[in-house]
């Protein structure tokens, strides 16, 4: 992987970055709290963690029909997507506690209940998303995937002229995906070295990954099988729609903040040098929405702060709306560009048109 800089001769984005984090911390200071999770994340977590698994435990233990038990999985999804946007991102950035005990037992026990791997999670989005955001080639989470055209700077075909229809579809089976492509994600960080630069034992971090697989897949289709007269293709199914569910919900919610309207995409340069600074760069290719929705901000554990979470990952979405203010009212005094679409519909739609553009269809 090429080496990339940061790089900028304009003094006012090096005194925003310095200003911004100044600001945001005196916040911290001045009314004496922890930029960790306080008590409101704990009654998230457990009310995301009640979504997911009391229905679960009614599916195994009540007698009920297909339709009510359709509804119950569609629950568990929605839950499921709860516990990866409000404990498992906070934990995997050390956010949701001061004790990095409890961050590493949320980060394990939320990925397990995902099906997913800590490791390459943290690879793929804390280190190469966060540090080379909408960067083609480094940041994997605008690869293009199939029929999905998600960067300006990969070529066009046909199939992506109808991408901000079938898109959505595809999004859903994201966390189903990552069930499987954690095997082949391994092994290529550790061809990149990411195992040795952070002490990781790749066999063992293998092995750990094999045996909390098969142990969510026992719990997740095999009690199931053991525990209900449901078939099997009802429970294979029953799992897919879970997974489809919170696949959709997480996936949408993550390019309403990246690939919309007003945030940069780029291509990298044969120096590697990109041309603003890091804090700048961060403002530029993240996008806010919906801030003064309530519930939204509770649900989708502050990933509608897109911008304020970049900046400072290691602050708990607990606390982002009250510094979001401060980071656009900063952002402002330095004359820089701060992305911010009013509601909820008006990022999906802005997603759409995003889509639309990359697929090649006038806008």
């Amino acid at each position: 992987m090429k080496t990339v800089k940061f790089v900028v001769d304009d003094k006012k984005q090096r005194e925003f970055a310095a200003a911004v984090r100044k600001n945001v911390n005196a916040y911290f200071t001045d009314n004496n709290i922890s930029p960790k999770g306080d008590a409101t994340i704990v009654i998230q977590s457990v009310t995301m963690l009640s979504l997911y698994l009391v229905p679960f435990m009614v599916l195994l233990f009540v007698p009920m029909g297909a339709w009510p038990a359709f509804l119950l999985v569609v629950l568990m999804g929605i839950g499921m997507a709860g516990v990866g946007m409000c404990i498992m991102h906070d934990a995997v950035h050390s956010s949701y506690s001061k004790a990095e005990k409890i961050n590493k037992f949320l980060s394990f026990f939320s990925m397990f209940l995902l099906g997913s791997s800590v490791f390459t999670w943290k690879i793929q989005h804390n280190i190469l998303h966060h540090t080379y955001t909408n960067i083609d080639g480094h940041d994997h989470d605008i690869d293009s995937k199939g029929p999905i055209r998600l960067s300006d700077h990969v070529p066009v075909k046909p199939i992506h002229r109808f991408q901000y229809l079938h898109a959505f579809f595809f999004y859903g089976l994201m966390s189903f995906s990552k069930l499987m492509s954690d095997f082949r994600q391994m092994r290529e960080y550790t061809r990149e070295g990411f195992s040795k630069r952070y002490n990781i034992n790749p066999t063992t971090a293998y092995i750990r990954m094999v045996v909390a697989k098969i142990g969510y897949l026992a719990l997740f289709i095999g009690l199931p099988v053991w525990l209900t007269p449901f078939s099997g293709w009802q429970i294979f199914s029953a799992f897919m729609i879970m997974h489809w569910t919170g696949g959709f919900i997480m996936s949408t919610i993550f390019q309403m903040a990246h690939i919309v309207e007003g945030a940069s995409q780029y291509e990298l340069a044969e120096s590697g040098v990109v041309p603003t600074d890091w804090a700048v760069h961060q403002l530029y290719t993240t996008s806010d929405f919906a801030r003064g929705n309530q519930f939204l901000n509770w649900y989708v554990g502050g990933l509608n702060f897109q911008i304020e979470h970049h900046l400072f990952p290691n602050i708990s979405h607990v606390h982002y709306q009250k510094i979001a203010p401060i980071v656009e009212r900063t952002a402002q005094e330095y004359g820089l560009f701060y992305n911010l679409k009013p509601t909820l519909s008006s990022a999906f739609w802005s997603h759409v048109r995003r889509l639309k553009q990359l697929g090649g269809v006038p806008v």
